[in-house]
């Protein structure tokens, strides 16, 4: 059961790990190679996940982080941990399935640091052709992998093995023969017999004060 749960749990970080650099690299790649007409002639831009779904980059970032973290998480952030997964999944995924749904307005930041052309009419006027590549499919389904991620982290949360800490108590005892090593009953006798002697000395009239080279 023990190894079952290990096992699962490295599966599921390393999906969320795949899922979320899958998205990252996306985001870095060609999402829509756009058209647009500029005055008599056209231009060919090609669009990026980072103009087309800007926000991919900081969802696929949380994504590795919240892999470290359930590394080392226990049963209740493990829980919290799956929850974010999901909503993380379901925004990469939101952000892909926008831009495919509307390329032109996707391209808009884009068109307008080309051309110069602004305004949302302007740029849908202006945009012959916008044809999507592969990255943006890919972009949506490493959102969809990372929601799957974060249901099963919820489902099998219980299955993992908890975190394990070991303690051990360390006494530190002088060694036989060390100084300081001399058992309390020895250092007692020898204690009473110096007052001993120091009451002798006492009752003979000598100055306990004085040194031996004194006297």
């Amino acid at each position: 059961m023990t190894r079952t749960g290990r096992t699962l749990k490295l599966r599921l970080v390393l999906l969320v790990i795949a899922a979320s650099g899958l998205a990252l690299l996306a985001w870095s790649q060609v999402w829509i190679d756009v058209r647009v007409v500029q005055g008599s002639s056209t231009v060919d831009l090609p669009i990026s996940g980072s103009t087309a779904a800007g926000a991919l980059s900081a969802l696929a970032l949380a994504g590795l982080a919240l892999a470290g973290a359930l590394t080392i998480a226990g049963p209740v952030i493990r829980v919290v941990l799956g929850a974010l997964e999901v909503l993380l999944g379901f925004s990469v995924s939101l952000g892909a399935a926008l831009a495919i749904g509307n390329p032109a307005a996707a391209s808009a930041a884009g068109i307008t640091k080309a051309t110069g052309i602004a305004g949302n009419a302007s740029i849908q006027d202006g945009v012959t052709a916008a044809a999507l590549t592969p990255w943006a499919f890919a972009g949506f389904a490493a959102g969809a992998i990372m929601a799957v991620a974060g249901v099963a982290i919820l489902v099998t949360t219980r299955r993992w093995p908890g975190a394990t800490s070991r303690y051990q108590a360390v006494r530190f005892e002088p060694a036989d023969g060390a100084p300081g090593s001399q058992p309390a009953a020895s250092a007692g006798e020898d204690e009473r017999e110096d007052a001993v002697i120091t009451w002798d000395g006492l009752t003979r009239g000598d100055d306990p004060t004085e040194t031996a080279g004194d006297r």
